[in-house]
Order: C-alpha cells, then structure tokens, then sequence
C-alpha cells in the first residue's frame, strides 16, 4: 500500500485516519443524496419548478463564501463553529421520518413539497462553512509533499462507498418508493458524526496581530479585489465567462436530465442509479488520464474539449427520444443511446472535476490561488440563481428537445469564448 511507503508523523496518522473515517461516511451520505432530485420528482410528486429550486439551493450557497471566509478567518474556535453548523444544518433531516408514507398524500401535497426544499436548503447552508475548514484542518496537518497522496487515497474510498450506496439506495426505494422517510434520519445521525469527527482533528489557530477592519468594510475589499483581479486579469476573465456560458448550459440541463428520466422514461430508481454510478465509475478511472493532460495543457483547450464532452452527451440524450430502443437486465432499463451519454458524461464528469476544482490556478501565482478560487466560486452562485428555474422554463414552453438544444448552444459559445482567447492572450498571471 502507498500509505505504508509515507514516513507519516503522528499528527498525519491521527489526521488520516479521521480523514478516512469522515470521508466513509460522507460516501453514504452523497450516495443517498445523488438520488434525491429524482426521489422529489418521482415519490413526492414534485413540481418541476420546484426542482429546479432544490438545484439552486445546491448552488447558491456558494455565494455566502464572499461573506463566509471573512467571518471564518475572524472565528478563533472553529471546531466549535463546525459542531454547532453540523448540528443545525443536519439534525432538520429527523423530520422528513414525519412524511406520509402514500402516494395520495403528495398529489395536493404543497406543504411537504415546501417542508423538503426547506430542510435540504438549511441542509446545504453548511457548505461555506465546512468544505473551507476541510480544506484549512488538512492542509494544516499534512505535510505539503503527502498531501495529494493522502487527499486522493481519502476521496477514492469515499467515490467508492458512493457508488454502492447509491445502488444500494436505489434497490430500497424501487422496494419501497417512501424508503426515504427512514433513510434521511439516519442520514442525519452520520451527518452529525461525520462533522464531529472532523472537528477532532488537530487545529490551532493563529492570531494575528494586525489591526481588524469592520466586518463590512472587509466584506467591501473582498468584493473589489474579485472585481479587480477579473478587470486585470484578461486570459482569467475569459475563462471565467466561457464558465459562466457553460454553466448556464450545464445548470439547464442537469435539471432536465432528471425530469427526461421520469417524465419522458419513467425509469425506476435502479435504473437512474445504474447510469449515474456508470459515469461515476468511469470518471474515477479516467481521473489520472485527465490530470496528466490537464498538466500539459492550456486549462481554457482543456475546457473547450470538457464542454465538447457534455455537448454531445446531451445530444445522445435527445436521440433517445427518437431512437427509444432498449432492454431490460435486473429490472434496470438501458437504452442504447443512454449508454453512449453514460460514456460521454463520464468523461465530461472526469475533466470538469479537474477543471472546476484547479483551473483557477493556471492564472495565478500560488499566494493568490484562494482568491482566484474564490471569485470562482463566487460567479458559480451568480448563475445558480437563475440558470436551473430557466431550464424548466424553456421545458415547459418547448419541451425536452428544444431545451436541451438551448443548452447546448450555450455550451458551444462557451467553447468559441475559450478557443477566442487561447489563441488572442497569453495565460497570464503566472
């Protein structure tokens, strides 16, 4: 094993293993969580309005990092701060055991539509909380030179616990469509412990000696510096706007995918978790691929192939309406032309999870990473407000085709922006 061959200090080991057990149980949480769009749509009845609002939520809250980083750099006792988030943004799942276990109850069921997008928002709401103090408890304890190492071997297993229990979580809902009333609170019990054990690792925070502004006035000097780099920064901007475009395309249609799958397909939950785990597990194994291409290449190239990939993903989605042919296996419906999106997507999911993760860095010095990173994920909130309610708009004015085909226009502007500006700029900021 990798881990036997690291000279790994007492701190790393401890680190480690509470980073493995975190990552573990996160692993069942995503794996219950990849199916829950399609368990709003399909076993609670939801609108599809109301879908594209629990997307939103996923996505917005990254729009709290601009106030959220000045208020975790100001807290001393962050292992308090991530119990108390742990607390308050888990425990609300204990009450989706309340939900009615029929079918009738949900056809005029307005009260317990609003009652999940509710506990899934408060859900969400701890990730500009706890992804950056991940980032802050790991890169504190492990060395600089172990921690891609440790990092990956951490983030496999839990890709792979994932996996299962997404098909495991599939089979229990097919048995039983409101299975989900009693998963969630135990979901909530491991959301809970999961945290916890995040915050016994190792931190001790460093106070600064220099002066503080007030809370506002350095909420205002975050916001200008985003503005600032975007405006100096030409080759970054470009990038960031082909993502804006791209996201557009990419919001639109991840909430369309889920609605063809019900609406148009009327797949059973087995079968969404047999292609959502089937370009999962072809992202994870084309990962090292990417990543050694990704080192070689320009990021904005690198983009343009990566939205080349969901463009055609899509458009095996669309041929589906029209070439329906497929066969049945272990009451898993596969359709051929899903088979050839499951690959394409697969690869997209590859690329993007370098791309969005990393891409940033490519424009900047290694001191100003977290800033770039920052307006990032910044300007991914921006279209999170917007993008996933106007592709249900264009779904139902124009039905699946036209939408999907909107969203791929969008992912092709995004490729000319990219390619515009690898051939006219340098790359800037390095």
């Amino acid at each position: 094993m990798d881990l036997l061959r690291l000279a790994l200090t007492p701190l790393e080991k401890k680190t480690f293993r509470l980073h493995i057990a975190y990552s573990s149980i996160e692993g069942i949480i995503l794996g219950v969580l990849a199916l829950n769009e399609f368990v709003f749509i399909k076993s609670l009845q939801g609108s599809s309005y109301q879908l594209g609002i629990l997307f939103q939520f996923s996505v917005i809250v990254y729009l709290l990092l601009i106030v959220a980083n000045e208020f975790l750099r100001r807290i001393r006792n962050k292992k308090k701060l991530l119990l108390i988030t742990g607390i308050i943004t888990r425990a609300p799942l204990f009450l989706l055991i309340l939900f009615p276990k029929t079918p009738e109850m949900y056809t005029d069921g307005m009260i317990y539509h609003i009652s999940f997008l509710a506990i899934f928002l408060v859900f969400y709401l701890s990730t500009p909380v706890v992804y950056p103090l991940i980032t802050l408890f790991l890169k504190s304890n492990y060395a600089h030179h172990h921690f891609g190492r440790l990092y990956g071997m951490a983030t496999a297993l839990n890709k792979l616990i994932l996996i299962l229990t997404t098909f495991v979580y599939g089979l229990l809902l097919d048995r039983n469509h409101y299975s989900f009333t009693y998963v969630f609170p135990v979901i909530a019990v491991l959301g809970i412990i999961s945290i916890h054990l995040l915050s016994r690792m190792e931190y001790q925070a460093i106070i600064a000696d220099t002066p503080r502004q007030t809370f506002r006035r350095s909420i205002r000097e975050s916001v200008n510096k985003m503005i600032r780099i975007l405006q100096t920064n030409k080759p970054f901007w470009s990038f960031e706007l082909a993502f804006m475009i791209y996201g557009f395309g990419y919001m639109i249609s991840i909430a369309l995918i889920i609605l063809f799958y019900e609406d148009a397909l009327n797949l059973n939950y087995s079968s969404v978790a047999f292609y959502r785990n089937g370009y999962t597990i072809l992202s994870i194994l084309l990962l090292p691929f990417f990543g050694r291409m990704l080192g070689v290449m320009d990021p904005r190239k690198f983009g343009a192939f990566t939205f080349a990939a969901l463009f055609l993903a899509l458009l095996f989605v669309i041929l589906t309406q029209y070439i329906p042919a497929s066969f049945e296996m272990w009451d898993i419906r596969i359709y051929y032309m899903l088979i050839f999106f499951m690959l394409l997507f697969g690869i997209f999911d590859a690329m993007m999870a370098l791309l969005w993760y990393i891409g940033s860095a490519y424009f900047c010095s290694r001191e100003e990473t977290a800033d770039y990173q920052a307006v990032h994920l910044a300007l991914t909130g921006i279209r999170g407000i917007f993008a996933p309610l106007v592709g249900v708009l264009f779904y139902e004015w124009i039905g699946f085709t036209g939408a999907f085909v909107i969203a791929m226009i969008s992912l092709l502007a995004g490729i000319w922006v990219v390619m515009r500006s690898y051939r006219r700029e340098g790359i800037g900021g390095r």
